[in-house]
């Protein structure tokens, strides 16, 4: 491995965790336990030999030094800006302290496992076991039940409590499915029908000149198309290449399934080029993309056409990750009862080549999950932003609020017990290693999308980065004196970072025409603009953009439209407003990618 240019030594982090691995397995004690979380209750126990995967996560001794590198290569006015780690380097540096391999392998090998029944991650930061849940109840003296969301009819075999031997409490950061009990679900706006047919004759926008800003298509204020975000954000005169190394991925999950028919219709109607052009499909986890019309996905479909429709002929990739299908109690077959985020970032993560730019719709309220478990997911999106990756995920519909469409009637709580009322940050968007998109709407000016609200707000886990400090500092310094107060964490992170259209997508589902919205729509098309740049800078012979949000907050703020109108309600409040500057509604504002690419492709 190549000398890397940091005063820490990985000598020194190892000492860190030098703790002798005892002869003998310790007595039981409580690692973590939680309070039943609102909306979930007891509805029976699973099948002793229900089959699920846990995840043992070993501490990561030497990811401040991770973080180091990755702050110093996405910093644009650092020497070492653009130049990312590879596989090998990352994996070195989130590796366990061998005393921790040895504590859990003891354990493991005591409880009766086999070598070849314990699987680990590239960097055996995790170690995966799939068992009869009566196996797990017994190494974590635990008992599982299946809970069910009232709500939504979900159900997950979870517990509340578990526990490991006392002297493995220092060699074990968390084992999860355990007390991790998020819903993911697409950030598209619950607040409509998401597909509203339309008639394929409907007028779309037509190309508009170069330079000319100022008179996007009028059409553009009813229906977005590909033209629409090209004219607006001022890309109308750049042509990538196909030659390039720039690259795009989306993420799909819970069963979306991104159909290749209706991506074709998409492009004849607003692509013509990239008509016959498709992207890669990957399976994760057994992950499908089946391709009957009636099965197509309107998340899926929405992500690949905007994201490829707008970087085409900038090869595109499609990951579908298995999902959590409902537990139904007599089934006697294995159950993806994981978090998929993880289980799609470990593969990610153990592929030598990854798409640089990738875009997901999908999040949970971040007090969903426990935050040793969203901790870890964070510092797995910190190893992709180390290896040139750029990651972006959209910032929810509900405002401050949680997952109810109507901001008058949110139950934002607390999940501890306390029953507080607060603000509902999103997670994974809350992550500071990602970008997070707002969402817009209108053009000549734009404004926050309204007919759902664009998430935002400050994280309760993540405090805020050094890189916004500022911009958060002024947003909540120049609040209404005690607005909100105990209502959102003020040293917290602040998203979303940016936003871009959001409303009245025209995208093809099932061989129709029709309309969507959410900011799952924003960040799939932020994304596509930024393999735009990638690919500028490759052509400049410069290195791809990777994490963006030093350089956002920094040099990139005067290729942002500032959007100055608008708030984000929730929980029977009216929520924030948007402001001059940075916002918790739309971030820095809206591309320029004509003069983002200017600044990206200047030699620092």
């Amino acid at each position: 491995m190549r000398v890397l240019n940091l005063k820490f030594t990985l000598l020194a982090s190892l000492l860190t965790l030098a703790v002798a691995v005892p002869q003998s397995i310790s007595p039981y004690l409580v690692k973590e336990e939680i309070l039943p979380p609102r909306g979930w209750v007891k509805s029976g126990r699973p099948p002793p030999d229900h089959a699920i995967t846990l995840r043992i996560g070993l501490p990561q001794p030497n990811f401040h030094v991770l973080e180091s590198h990755l702050y110093e290569i996405s910093d644009p006015d650092h020497e070492r800006y653009g130049d990312h780690l590879t596989k090998e380097e990352v994996e070195d540096l989130v590796r366990p302290h061998p005393d921790s391999l040895d504590a859990v392998n003891e354990w493991l090998y005591s409880a009766g496992f086999a070598a070849e029944e314990i699987n680990r991650s590239p960097a055996h930061d995790w170690v995966l076991l799939t068992i009869p849940v009566s196996k797990a109840e017994d190494i974590l003296d635990t008992t599982y039940h299946i809970w069910t969301h009232t709500a939504s009819g979900d159900s997950l075999v979870r517990s509340t409590r578990y526990s490991l031997p006392s002297h493995l409490h220092g060699h074990v950061e968390l084992v999860q499915p355990t007390t991790m009990f998020g819903r993911m679900n697409a950030h598209n706006s619950a607040i409509f029908s998401p597909f509203e047919e339309e008639d394929v004759a409907a007028p779309l926008a037509q190309t508009v000149p170069a330079g000319t800003l100022d008179a996007v298509d009028p059409s553009c204020n009813t229906t977005i198309t590909v033209s629409c975000l090209k004219q607006l954000y001022n890309a109308t005169d750049y042509e990538a290449s196909n030659t390039t190394k720039s690259s795009i991925g989306i993420t799909g999950y819970l069963e979306q399934f991104a159909n290749i028919q209706d991506l074709q219709s998409f492009y004849a109607e607003q692509r013509p080029d990239a008509l016959n052009t498709s992207f890669k499909f990957v399976s994760v986890k057994g992950g499908l993309n089946n391709q009957t019309l009636s099965e197509a996905g309107a998340e899926a479909n929405l992500d690949v056409q905007f994201a490829f429709g707008i970087s085409y002929p900038v090869p595109g990739t499609f990951w579908s990750t298995a999902g959590r299908p409902p537990f139904i109690p007599d089934t006697r077959t294995v159950n993806n009862t994981n978090e998929p985020y993880q289980d799609w970032v470990d593969s990610i993560l153990g592929q030598k080549d990854i798409p640089l730019v990738i875009s997901t719709s999908y999040g949970d309220d971040e007090q969903t999950v426990p935050e040793n478990y969203a901790r870890r997911v964070c510092a797995s999106f910190a190893q992709l932003g180390a290896r040139g990756v750029s990651l972006l995920f959209s910032s929810g519909d509900y405002g401050v609020g949680d997952g109810n469409a109507n901001p008058a009637t949110q139950q934002c709580f607390t999940n501890d017990g306390k029953n507080q009322t607060k603000f509902i940050p999103v997670f994974p968007s809350t992550c500071p290693f990602v970008t997070s998109v707002g969402g817009t709407q209108n053009i000549n000016p734009e404004v926050a999308v309204s007919r759902f609200y664009s998430g935002g707000g400050f994280s309760n886990y993540f405090d805020t980065p050094d890189y916004q400090k500022a911009a958060v500092s002024k947003y909540i310094s120049a609040l209404p004196k005690g607005l909100y107060k105990g209502l959102y964490n003020q040293q917290g992170r602040g998203f979303p970072d940016v936003a871009a259209q959001g409303d009245r997508y025209r995208i093809w589902l099932a061989g129709k025409p029709g309309k969507i919205g959410g900011t799952s729509a924003s960040s799939p098309a932020f994304a596509g603009f930024v393999a735009l740049l990638n690919d500028a800078r490759f052509k400049a012979k410069q290195k791809p953009l990777g994490f963006l949000n030093p350089l956002l907050y920094s040099k990139g703020v005067a290729g942002f439209t500032d959007i100055l109108s608008g708030s984000n309600p929730g929980c029977g409040t009216p929520g924030f407003n948007v402001t001059k500057g940075w916002d918790p509604v739309t971030g820095l504002g809206t591309p320029n990618f004509g003069k983002l690419k200017e600044i990206v492709t200047k030699q620092y």
